[in-house]
């Protein structure tokens, strides 16, 4: 019998297939195309790691220069450490995703190995802090690499336990909830709190976006900020920290405890609209502490002003949108949530150091992304910035985009 389909039905069966569908992106819907993003993400941290290199440079040359140091060698170290970070960076983005999901155990194992021997004589202590190894070339802080790994694994095992979850219940998730808890562990054991809420915060968006069950949460939350209240109460260092920031500073607590948050609004204040100019911070000149480091943000409101400020949140805002709104529209479960993690850890942990140095939030020391000065911190921001921009890839219109490049 000869077939009933002709030629005519079989073009229009064909015409009917739906190919691509590409979103007219106009007006404000421009803000969420992800080709915008793709680029848009790229170079939010081009200009993020070049403006703090110079910004490294400026506030460290007076602390340094009065050690009889010549001025270049806090420039030096963190333009080497970005090179090094666009390097393992630009290898991170050309791994396909099925190399993440294959060794993403075994560096969470990696990592809290090695948040482990900041216990050992390896360990050194910097601002009270336990979190430093000392390798007698250079000394590393392995939280750094901690979140990193937390980042790619912990969707990966959550993915994985929401399969069993219906057949196991809750022992679904034992394994990830251990291994999770011993890396946290590890971080807060060191006395690094700061680090510690960031890996929190990972954590509650990871088990959220993974579908975790919600009265599990709610015990999960309860739990986290019991530990938090426990380990500010018992610390009488960390209670100074919070009362200076929440109460009035005496005559004696400026020179002691509210001595950095002071100078570090000194600095904002007098910079103004424009600020003094590059190099021209007074606060840098040994008055304000960490101010290459945890308190950048101080010399960047005073050197460059409320602009120069308004321009360091715009990037992270940038970030921030942009791996959003990728993750909204990839097909991958797994990139969609590592791309949330990535969010909370760059740009979660800006937001929490520039609360900081403006007084909303205590003294936490954690470094601003892409800007503060610190090879660990830049290499793995780095790393995380080409992970993100190879997962990016996976999105079709991107895909597409590169294809026909």
């Amino acid at each position: 019998m000869a077939s009933t389909d002709s030629p005519t039905r079989r073009t229009r069966a064909t015409a009917r297939k739906p190919a691509l569908v590409v979103t007219d992106y106009t007006g404000w819907r421009s803000l969420l195309n992800p080709l915008w993003c793709y680029h848009g993400f790229r170079m939010a941290v081009v200009g993020l790691t070049c403006f703090g290199v110079i910004m490294v440079f400026s506030s460290s040359t007076a602390s340094i220069a009065s050690q009889g140091k010549s001025p270049f060698s806090g420039l030096l170290p963190q333009g080497g450490f970005s090179l090094i970070g666009l390097i393992l960076g630009f290898m991170t983005m050309m791994m396909p995703i099925r190399f993440w999901k294959r060794i993403c155990t075994g560096t969470m194992l990696f990592a809290i190995g090695i948040q482990f021997l900041t216990f050992t004589p390896l360990g050194l202590d910097v601002y009270g802090n336990r979190g430093w190894l000392n390798l007698q070339v250079t000394t590393i802080q392995p939280a750094e690499f901690m979140k990193f790994a937390v980042c790619i694994w912990l969707p990966a095992a959550l993915y994985a336990c929401r399969k069993r979850y219906v057949k196991e219940g809750i022992k679904a998730y034992f394994g990830p909830l251990i291994m999770y808890g011993l890396g946290l562990a590890a971080v807060i054991g060191g006395r690094d709190l700061g680090t510690g809420m960031i890996l929190l915060f990972i954590g509650f968006v990871a088990f959220l976006v993974a579908g975790f069950p919600g009265k599990w949460m709610g015990v999960g939350i309860v739990a986290a900020v019991a530990m938090v209240v426990a380990l500010a109460v018992s610390s009488p260092n960390r209670m100074q920290r919070i009362l200076a920031t929440y109460g009035d500073c005496s005559a004696a607590d400026a020179q002691t405890v509210c001595y950095q948050s002071m100078h570090a609004k000194y600095a904002i204040a007098s910079g103004g609209f424009l600020g003094v100019g590059i190099g021209n911070s007074r606060e840098k000149w040994n008055y304000l502490p960490a101010a290459h480091n945890d308190f950048i943000f101080a010399i960047i409101g005073e050197e460059t002003g409320f602009v120069g400020c308004v321009v360091v949140i715009a990037f992270f805002v940038i970030l921030g949108w942009c791996m959003i709104a990728v993750a909204l529209q990839v097909t991958d479960r797994y990139v969609a949530m590592v791309l949330m993690c990535v969010t909370i850890w760059l740009v979660g942990q800006a937001m929490v150091n520039i609360g900081v140095v403006v007084g909303v939030f205590p003294v936490l020391g954690v470094p601003m992304p892409f800007v503060s000065a610190g090879g660990s911190s830049m290499v793995m921001c780095l790393a995380a910035a080409g992970l993100v921009v190879g997962l990016m890839r996976s999105q079709p219109q991107i895909r597409q985009s590169r294809q026909n490049a």
